[in-house]
């Protein structure tokens, strides 16, 4: 009897939060699945098997739409990775005001992307932007930053990477003042030096957190939207298209149901590309 109480306590502490995974995580992923495969509005719909799916790989830009997410996706995750473990090491280490620096590293993760890709769009104006116009002062002619097609989706992501380096920098930060410091004090009393200490202590003992920068920036790129979306809408062109946008466009248009099917095929094609990388990196962790 006491045994049934317990399990029924612990049900009761777990039943809040089933509810709320219930009702904001499976029952939309559910609905999702179901109005996927019809043709629907606010008001009524139309069951109409896989044509939905049929028609969004017909699509004429999801080619350069899925080479751009991957482009987009591979290049803030490895500026991310690498930017901050270089920072998260410095931070780490015994230089004056660490604390503010962390802070102002950290600071561009609180702002709104909104309002940073608006920012930015103003920054990087061909003309007027105060890129341009700097680099003008020191006899440097700007680029078209988000008018060029060649550059523009590299000029979002740089953005990207500038406002989410700092939770990156956060969780490797975290790892490395885990690791435990009798591991530096060998290594000195062995005649090594701070590159070494870097080499053979902080990056192969950070990995867990080198792993969980990679598999969330990766993701982020991925499904990422905002960004794209208050910096270039697509433009110039598709050259900055990204799978989410191209969804978007598809609901702006009133295709409510093909959109829908997108987003489906978000999920699936994130699980795939996300899944099988998580698995090499954990796998990669438990060989060291």
């Amino acid at each position: 009897m006491r045994v049934a109480q317990k399990r029924m306590y612990t049900y009761a502490f777990l039943l809040p939060a089933g509810v709320i995974y219930f009702l904001f995580y499976l029952l939309p992923t559910i609905m999702s699945l179901f109005f996927s495969l019809t043709r629907w509005t606010l008001t009524k719909w139309q069951f109409i098997g896989l044509e939905n799916y049929v028609m969004f790989f017909e699509e004429s830009a999801l080619k350069i739409g899925f080479q751009n997410t991957l482009i987009y996706a591979v290049v803030t995750c490895g500026l991310k990775v690498i930017l901050a473990l270089l920072l998260a090491t410095l931070l780490t280490s015994k230089i004056w005001l660490k604390d503010y620096f962390r802070s102002m590293v950290f600071f561009p993760t609180l702002l709104s992307t909104i309002a940073v890709g608006i920012a930015f769009s103003t920054m990087m104006h061909p003309t007027q932007g105060v890129i341009n116009t700097w680099l003008a002062a020191i006899g440097i002619a700007g680029p078209d930053w988000l008018g060029n097609t060649k550059i523009a989706l590299l000029s979002v992501a740089l953005v990207d990477v500038w406002k989410g380096v700092g939770i990156a920098t956060v969780i490797y930060i975290a790892g490395i003042m885990s690791i435990p410091q009798h591991y530096y004090e060998a290594l000195k009393m062995d005649g090594g030096n701070a590159i070494r200490g870097f080499w053979h202590i902080t990056l192969p003992l950070s990995r867990p957190a080198m792993n969980s920068v990679i598999i969330l920036a990766f993701i982020g790129g991925l499904r990422s939207f905002d960004l794209i979306w208050a910096m270039t809408k697509g433009g110039p062109g598709f050259s900055t298209d990204l799978i989410a946008s191209i969804i978007y466009k598809q609901y702006q248009a009133g295709f409510y149901g093909l959109a829908t099917a997108g987003n489906v095929l978000l999920f699936v094609a994130i699980s795939v590309l996300a899944f099988p990388l998580y698995m090499f990196l954990n796998r990669r962790e438990v060989d060291l």
